[in-house]
Order: C-alpha cells, then structure tokens, then sequence
C-alpha cells in the first residue's frame, strides 16, 4: 500500500545536483516564490560556476525546489530556497535544507550565512529549526512589491 500512496502522491523526493537542464524550471520557481526571480540565465551561470552548489528536489519526475549556495573557503552563503507553493507545508524544505546543508559540509563548508527577510515567519522558523541563530540585522535590505523597504535578519549556523 505505502507504493501505491508513494505513486499517487507523486513520487518519493529526491535531492539531487541540478543541471543546466533545470535552469528553466528553477527559474519558474524562484519567480513563483520572490518579488524579484532570477531568470533562466542567472541560474545557468550559477549552476555552471564551480564556487556554487545547486541541488534541485524532485518529487516523481516533477521538479518541485532547490536550494542555491555560494562557497568561499570554509564558509557558504544561502542565496535561496524555493518549494513550489502547491508543496508547501509538508516539511520538504526541511528536507531539502538539510539535505544540502550536509553536501555544504561535505565541501569543507564550516560556517553558513543567509539573509531572511524579517518578517517572514515560515522561513525564520525553517532555519532556527535548522540550527540558524540570527546575527544581524540589514534595514531596508529587501523591497516588496508595492515599494516598502523591509529588514533583513543575518543568520549564521556552524558546521562542526
């Protein structure tokens, strides 16, 4: 029975690198999920650099996330994180979070920044739950859509 549910509900996740074929996908994604998406260009570079990590999370043979890191040296910085918002709340941006999280570490990666917008709390509780402790705080760092400038906390999470 657990096959048959697997199958219906589309298949188990999988966390895996993501290629130069996924740039268009990943695009739609970030531009479902932020004011501002990155185009399908902006993630063929980032895929293609070697100082940054792209892993994409399927569900069956549907893309459905992925998460972006730029490493330097021992440390990383999360640029994004998108879930398609038709998966979002069951837990697979934990997964996928932690999942690459370990590939950071496999990397030699020792200590890991992202900024979130302040507000957010879904993506707060997200990486507090992740081991992230805010840091800092950038005022004015982001802009929603209808031009208000909203804060930014820094986070930071040691691997050791």
């Amino acid at each position: 029975m657990a096959w048959w549910t697997s199958w219906f509900s589309g298949g188990k996740p999988s966390i895996e690198a993501a290629t130069l074929r996924d740039a268009p996908r990943l695009a739609e994604l970030h531009g479902a999920s932020f004011h501002r998406g990155w185009g399908e260009g902006e993630f063929e570079s980032m895929i293609a650099e070697r100082n940054t990590l792209v892993h994409r999370l399927r569900l069956g043979r549907k893309t459905i996330g992925f998460a972006v890191s730029r490493l330097g040296a021992d440390e990383a910085e999360i640029l994004s994180i998108a879930i398609d918002p038709a998966y979002r709340g069951r837990g697979l941006s934990r997964e996928l979070l932690i999942t690459h999280l370990g590939h950071l570490a496999g990397h030699g990666v020792r200590r890991i920044f992202l900024e979130v917008e302040e507000n957010n709390a879904p993506a707060r509780r997200l990486y507090e739950r992740a081991g992230f402790a805010a840091v800092g705080r950038r005022e004015r760092y982001y802009r929603a859509p209808d031009g208000e400038q909203l804060n930014a906390l820094l986070m930071r999470r040691d691997l050791s």
